[in-house]
């Protein structure tokens, strides 16, 4: 088995994120930094803090450099970081005396972690356009399933009846508060880092300030308040918003294990028999996707409290708790990624059988309707008095599998319409307009 089943071959049907890795790939991150590196110098350049035609060098030189990666393994092994021995090829490419400009006034860190938020920007993109396509797949499937009847289940027993849209809409709904979350978390997080070896950007004098605005405007990104070398909430909290996002993504699909079991038969993830196959039972299909998008959730919330311990660091600049981003928020994003992947699949493809529901529904033989007989007693007898009547009905329609309101009727003259009563359809409270509440939230 791989080190990770992220960036595993034969793991990668599972938990893989071909898009995702692409943006995590060491190339494109190596990409990034060259980025960081050659619009610095651009800035610099424009703001006379380094000669301009050697920021031109510099960019030229950046956009054209062809990265040694073994010499990059080797410094990377001697320093531990990446930015020295890149910083190194790029001075050798550019040639003198333009190479003494480049990574002006920069420290390594500065030039990593403008990395990664360019990276993680990149990547929230991807998981955002996601994100639209399985909202909007699962509001169509809300809205057209909003008089579906099914069990409501509570402990994982017959409660109330429920359309099947509520459901999808309570699987809907917090993915619409993720949607902004996102929003408001990207400023804060879309920041640029240049501070200098203890973030007072004292190599640059009294024009740090004017680089730092000015290579994070050219890159697109805000300007912090102050160097966060050893602030690290705000990638926690980008952490937990992956985890967040997976969390609730594994509702769904527990939601749609438990709904798939034989006894109960009342979704399948799609009409594609040849999926989650068994290598000796050929009547099984196995709930794969769901479990892997779970199994993907349940990383996601470990691998956080490691994003969480990230945070404990040292003085102006730190030293493991960095590292420990390198090793979570990667995998993070790309199980994120493939969860995100599986469960759009799954809105798409998802098979419902409303004429199972509605038998699962029928054999409760009216024990779903227990709290609308009490209710509709209690004007009557009382409260207290119909909560035993019926409590008692249905223990005799459960030994007797009889429906519940036949039984009840038999116990009382109250002057009820029992066969309006029977109708589990009639029991749906404000199901409807929760539905609609939540799919006004949708952009029109």
């Amino acid at each position: 088995m791989a080190f990770s089943p992220t960036d595993s071959q034969l793991y990668a049907p599972l938990f893989g994120d071909a898009e995702m890795a692409a943006l995590f790939s060491d190339e494109a991150f190596l990409g990034q930094m060259l980025v960081v590196e050659a619009t610095l110098a651009v800035v610099e350049g424009r703001l006379g803090i380094i000669p301009p035609a050697a920021a031109a060098q510099i960019a030229a030189a950046a956009a054209e450099l062809t990265v040694d990666m073994a010499q990059m393994q080797v410094g990377m092994e001697k320093a531990g970081v990446p930015v020295i021995e890149l910083v190194r090829q790029l001075r050798a490419q550019v040639g003198h005396p333009a190479a003494d400009y480049v990574h002006w006034g920069a420290t390594t860190q500065d030039v990593m972690d403008t990395a990664v938020i360019l990276q993680s920007r990149a990547a929230l993109s991807l998981l955002q356009s996601r994100l639209e396509l399985l909202i909007t797949a699962l509001a169509k499937l809300a809205d057209h399933h909003r008089h579906t009847l099914m069990a409501g289940r509570t402990h994982s027993q017959h409660a109330l009846p429920i359309p099947f849209g509520l459901k999808v809409a309570g699987w809907l709904a917090p993915l619409l508060r993720h949607r902004q979350r996102l929003a408001e978390l990207e400023p804060r997080l879309l920041c640029v880092q240049l501070g200098g070896a203890v973030g007072t950007l004292a190599a640059l004098g009294e024009r740090g300030t004017a680089v730092q605005a000015a290579l994070a405007q050219e890159l697109n990104l805000n300007v912090p308040p102050i160097s966060w070398h050893t602030q690290r909430d705000n990638l926690a909290e980008l952490a937990g918003w992956l985890s967040l996002l997976t969390g609730s993504l594994a509702k769904m699909a527990q939601d749609i294990i438990l709904l798939a079991q034989s006894e109960v038969g009342e979704l399948r993830e799609s009409d594609d028999s040849s999926r989650g196959g068994s290598s000796t039972m050929p009547q099984k299909s196995n709930p794969i996707i769901s479990e892997t998008i779970i199994a993907a959730a349940r990383t996601n919330a470990a691998l956080l409290t490691a994003v969480h311990q990230a945070q404990i660091q040292e003085h102006e600049r730190g030293t493991h708790g960095w590292q420990m981003e390198w090793l979570t928020l990667p995998q993070m994003f790309a199980l994120s990624g493939a969860a995100l992947q599986k469960s759009l699949f799954l809105s798409q493809h998802l098979v419902v059988n409303e004429a199972q529901m509605q038998t699962n529904v029928t054999a409760s033989n009216g024990l779903m309707l227990a709290e609308a007989l009490t209710f509709a007693l209690a004007p009557t007898i009382g409260r207290g008095e119909a909560k035993r009547l019926v409590e008692a009905a249905c223990q005799e329609a459960i030994a007797q599998q009889r429906h519940l309101v036949d039984v009840v009727q038999t116990k009382t003259n109250a002057p009820l319409d029992w066969g309006a009563l029977k109708d589990e359809n009639a029991y749906f409270g404000a199901a409807d307009q929760f539905i609609d509440w939540v799919l006004a939230e949708l952009p029109t």
